[in-house]
């Protein structure tokens, strides 16, 4: 995919998809995950096709935002590992891992919905962590070394998901995060010691 990269496929997919959506209640109806359908209907694709809608133009915003600047430091790293389309594996794959704890929390819940491409987005921002874990990333416009960022994701994320009630599914951020890690380590496991020596030398500031 030399002509247009593969990150910027997904995300003109994602924001073609989500804008028609944005009117169309049928459409999120059906592509949408409401895990009834899923275990009722065998509605499979829900499992993937969630995270291709969004709730709001700024939910969308902030996700395809993240996913364009990780998404294009990391495509070339899995398109070499496990091809041309290595990087679009990982990232749709990333979508089920993250939603599958949700799914069978929820199977039974008729009253349940979660939709956008959160759980995916973070796997690529924790695999891109792994590798650069003292780049600077940009909490609105305060910088931090992306490793305390994402200790401050991760315990945000942990302590939201028990607290619930603000209509955000912080469990698809956290195993997307660990799938993110573990899917990267298990493809290339030199990449732990990487991290592990990269830690060890502070390059940040």
């Amino acid at each position: 995919m030399r002509g247009m990269s593969t990150t910027l496929i997904l995300i003109a997919i994602t924001c073609a998809v989500s804008f028609t959506a944005f009117n169309n209640p049928k459409m999120i109806a059906a592509l949408i995950l409401w895990p009834p359908a899923v275990a009722r209907d065998n509605d499979y694709y829900r499992l993937m096709s969630y995270g291709l809608v969004h709730a709001n133009f700024q939910h969308l915003l902030f996700n395809m935002i993240t996913l364009y600047f990780f998404g294009r430091a990391m495509e070339d790293f899995y398109n070499a590992e496990l091809g041309q389309y290595g990087f679009a594996f990982f990232y749709v794959l990333g979508l089920v891992a993250s939603i599958l704890p949700t799914y069978l929390r929820h199977r039974d819940d008729a009253s349940y919905r979660s939709l956008g491409a959160s759980g995916g987005v973070s796997a690529v921002l924790f695999a891109f962590i792994l590798l650069e874990p003292w780049a600077t990333i940009y909490v609105y416009v305060i910088p931090v070394p992306a490793i305390v960022y994402a200790v401050l994701y991760t315990v945000y994320s942990v302590y939201m998901d028990k607290r619930g009630g603000d209509n955000v599914n912080h469990s698809a951020h956290l195993w997307g995060a660990a799938y993110g890690a573990l899917f990267t380590i298990i493809m290339e496991p030199r990449v732990l010691g990487h991290f592990l020596i990269s830690l060890a030398s502070p390059t940040w500031g």
